[in-house]
């Protein structure tokens, strides 16, 4: 397995290793090892069945379900441990640019990090790019680590003990409401984690904020989305961010405890198919 950093210690091209084949033990530790110090990998030329990919996934903890937990709506994919992100219908025809489903895939274009409004919150996501449009569409990652290395002592010291609230339908909500029943929403409801966090793998800081937040507790409301607004403007600055150019068959793995991201904007009546596992974090560290 080779490792070739894109920039000094943010994202890195991973290349010899067939990820639809099992890992060894000692394999398993070296992507460990790189995505502590990278946060994000990047795989080419992958090409992965559903459920080659939620293997994969599995050998880096419990797969979590994503947005719909406990949905009774159907699906067109098989396998359950993988979410599908394409802007298709159940036959797989691209929908039309109105239809409500496009709220939750342009919602994706936030900067965010995957089930942070749950708990517990996602640890790895694996996103497998299938079919891409030829313009636009690219995804964007964001390092934490740094931008809370780069806040002054004074932010430093505001933000280290506050606690955000995430809620799952914040986003939707400000694109016009994402048509979810009653069930759905209230079956992830707000949840509350610290501002900054330390990264296990790495023992590096890190803000953890993005989209989802809407609140900070003992903050009026006012006041907090004031303070979430700079963070996120602050932290996705231009030298924090790797930006993905898609190929097909690619293969992408971040660290959302320690990395933002965001899909840019496509002409929604162009296919764009891309589906994703994600793991829960085990244990969420703050300070």
């Amino acid at each position: 397995m080779k490792v070739e950093p894109i920039n000094a210690d943010f994202a890195a091209l991973v290349s010899d290793v067939d990820l639809g084949q099992p890992l060894t033990d000692g394999g398993i530790a070296e992507i460990e090892q790189a995505i502590d110090t990278y946060a994000v990998l990047i795989f080419r030329n992958q090409s992965l069945t559903d459920d080659q990919h939620a293997a994969f996934t599995r050998n880096f903890g419990p797969i979590d379900k994503g947005l719909l937990v406990g949905s009774k709506r159907k699906r067109r994919l098989a396998n359950p441990d993988v979410i599908d992100l394409a802007n298709v219908d159940l036959e797989g025809n691209v929908l039309p640019a109105a239809n409500i489903r496009n709220v939750s895939l342009v919602a994706n274009q936030f900067w965010h990090s995957d089930s942070s409004f749950k708990d517990p919150p996602a640890k790895y996501s694996i996103l497998c790019g299938m079919e891409l449009p030829d313009q636009g569409g690219q995804t964007e990652f964001a390092d934490q680590r740094a931008a809370y290395d780069a806040l002054s002592d004074e932010m430093k010291a505001r933000v280290q003990d506050l606690v955000a609230e995430h809620w799952a339908y914040h986003s939707r909500d400000l694109l016009g409401g994402s048509g979810n029943s009653a069930g759905e929403t209230e079956a992830l409801p707000p949840v509350h984690w610290p501002m900054v966090h330390t990264i296990p793998g790495s023992r590096r800081k890190s803000l953890f904020i993005g989209i989802h937040t809407r609140e900070i507790s003992g903050m009026i409301t006012a006041e907090a989305r004031m303070l979430l607004h700079d963070l996120l403007e602050h932290a996705t600055q231009r030298q924090f961010v790797y930006r993905h150019e898609w190929q097909a068959n690619d293969v992408l793995m971040w660290d959302n405890q320690c990395t933002l991201h965001r899909g840019r904007a496509y002409d929604l009546t162009k296919l764009r198919e891309l589906r994703r596992c994600t793991t829960e974090v085990a244990e969420f560290a703050a300070g």
